[in-house]
């Protein structure tokens, strides 16, 4: 995959400092943040077998059922995320 300059134009539209950029409030966190969370939603997808705002099969009695908020310490220091829950609990 390659990443379009035009791409990288509109994701640093703003970024005048270097605070801007790898800050605790920036930009790199920020696609950390949903870039984790958008892979934890195709794994619930995967798992229950039917995409996000779509209906389930009929023969599915588990749901998606909103999300628990969850932090992450790493090397750049917490990242909160939205980890998706399913009823059954049988996502992990």
């Amino acid at each position: 995959m390659t990443i379009s300059e035009e791409l990288l134009d509109e994701l640093l539209k703003g970024c005048e400092r270097p605070e801007d950029l790898l800050g605790d409030a920036g930009l790199m966190k920020e696609l950390k943040i949903k870039l984790m969370e958008r892979m934890l939603g195709a794994e619930l997808t995967s798992h229950l077998g039917y995409e996000d705002g779509k209906d389930a099969p009929p023969d599915q009695t588990n749901r998606r059922n909103g999300s628990s908020a969850k932090r992450l310490k790493g090397q750049d220091g917490e990242l909160p995320i939205a980890v998706p829950r399913d009823r059954d609990g049988s996502f992990e």
